[in-house]
């Protein structure tokens, strides 16, 4: 029975590992809350309030968990939020920069009816 201390000693320090690892702090999401909040800036810029002021606000409100988090040092929670953020604020550049290329289009489209009228009011 002279293994009997070896796979003791093994089971403890895979225990003490688990736990350890367990124990690990998880690092401050400096730049994923930097990252974050230059993509709301960006979802703002580009009409994200006008154009989806849903996913606007959705952005937002999860900007400002992450911040909560950061100062309770819950960075775990501060990282999920601020991503969620981005995605969220992303979405609403994203939609705000279609809106705004259909309304052009949509411009287009009656400028170039505009000028088809004149040409065959002129032809005529």
């Amino acid at each position: 029975m002279s293994g009997y201390p070896w796979y003791r000693t093994a089971g403890a320090i895979a225990i003490a590992a688990v736990v350890t690892a367990g124990c690990a702090s998880v690092p401050k999401p400096t730049e994923q809350i930097a990252v974050s909040n230059s993509a709301i800036t960006n979802a703002v810029r580009a009409g994200g309030g006008e154009y989806a002021p849903t996913e606007m606000k959705s952005a937002q409100d999860k900007m400002a968990q992450a911040n909560r988090a950061m100062d309770k040092e819950d960075y775990e929670d501060a990282r999920r939020f601020a991503e969620q953020a981005q995605v969220d604020a992303r979405l609403a550049e994203k939609k705000a920069e279609s809106a705004k290329a259909q309304k052009a289009a949509v411009a287009l489209g009656d400028d170039i009816r505009v000028l088809r009228d004149e040409i065959n009011r002129k032809s005529k």
